[in-house]
């Protein structure tokens, strides 16, 4: 498998601009040489807007907005699968005041989306962020869930989510390691997926900021999706987790088994934007059920800008990069 991992720091409102940041980031990748290209949460947009009045010029038409041309076109040229992150534009019928689960209301114009397009510029398929962070509540709609997509080899299995899925939905607390709740992953074993990508606009620590790479971040991606590499509890014990501790979906005996492995792809943007930095810091895990410990493949640093290509499993020491 070739991911493709696209990192920069884009712009706020200056669309154009960052779309030509990222052609000149993937300029480099070559045709048939990549399986899927990964682009952050409304990356061309920029991410904090502190209304919906700010961000209502910047909301895109699902299939013909920047971002889906863009993605289209890439996709084409590259002969690859292509997701991207945007903000999307609901129509008439979808806005209004709503209440999300936590409890909050929020004046919705707009969802926090991200588009995937095929290898000949095809549309394949849409997501809409299903847990909204803070900055998401001042404008946008909740998605209804998250969503899987059945592609061909390599990819197989594809399941997306958008940075603040990776949390607890609320009202839920998480309140241990071995207890959770864990929706994404949870939600992972059920599917039976073979790589998880997490688009995100996820924000920086602030720990150890003399390190290149925010560790602090990836020990927490990581922690987040512990029932994909925890060890599984045998046959009617209940002291790692239980059956099911989120409440939703099926059992582990009926999702991934002990030894199967997830690749889990976190793409997150960089740079410093109204006041807010982010991690940077993109990674790729192996999980594997039973191994007991996450395994970190490649990770990105916290200001780097560029278009990684991570192969998996690889023959060399190395995979390419370009950027």
């Amino acid at each position: 498998m070739r991911v493709a991992v696209v990192q920069f720091a884009p712009k706020i409102g200056q669309v154009q601009d960052n779309i030509r940041t990222a052609w000149k980031l993937c300029d480099r990748i070559s045709p048939n040489t990549v399986d899927l290209v990964c682009l952050p949460e409304m990356i061309f947009s920029g991410y904090v807007f502190p209304d919906a009045a700010a961000i209502t010029p910047y909301l895109e038409e699902p299939r013909t907005g920047p971002t889906s041309r863009f993605c289209a076109e890439l996709a084409a040229r590259l002969r690859a699968y292509i997701v991207a992150g945007y903000p999307e534009r609901l129509p008439p019928q979808e806005t209004g005041r709503i209440t999300l689960p936590g409890g909050q209301t929020v004046d919705a114009v707009g969802a926090n989306a991200a588009a995937l397009y095929g290898p000949e510029g095809q549309f394949v398929g849409e997501y809409r962020k299903t847990n909204l962070y803070d900055t998401d509540m001042t404008w946008a709609a909740p998605g209804s869930g998250f969503v899987t997509f059945h592609l061909p080899p390599p990819l197989n299995t594809v399941s997306l989510g958008i940075c603040m899925d990776l949390n607890v939905q609320p009202p839920a607390v998480w309140n241990s390691l071995s207890s959770g709740p864990y929706e994404i992953a949870d939600y992972c074993i059920a599917q039976r997926t073979n790589l998880l990508v997490l688009l995100n606009a996820w924000l920086d620590s602030g720990e150890e900021p003399e390190e290149e790479t925010d560790w602090r971040t990836l020990n927490y991606w990581a922690s987040r999706l512990w029932p994909l590499w925890a060890k599984v509890a045998e046959e009617g014990d209940d002291a790692e987790r239980g059956s099911n501790s989120s409440g939703k979906g099926p059992s582990d005996s009926s999702g991934r088994r002990p030894g199967e492995e997830v690749l889990v792809v976190v793409c997150n943007r960089c740079g410093t934007e109204n006041g807010i930095t982010f991690a940077g810091s993109s990674a790729l895990f192996s999980l594997t059920r039973n191994s007991g410990r996450p395994r970190l493949l490649r990770a990105m640093t916290r200001k780097q800008e560029a278009a990684e290509i991570w192969t998996y499993p690889q023959n060399s020491a190395e995979g390419a990069r370009s950027g």
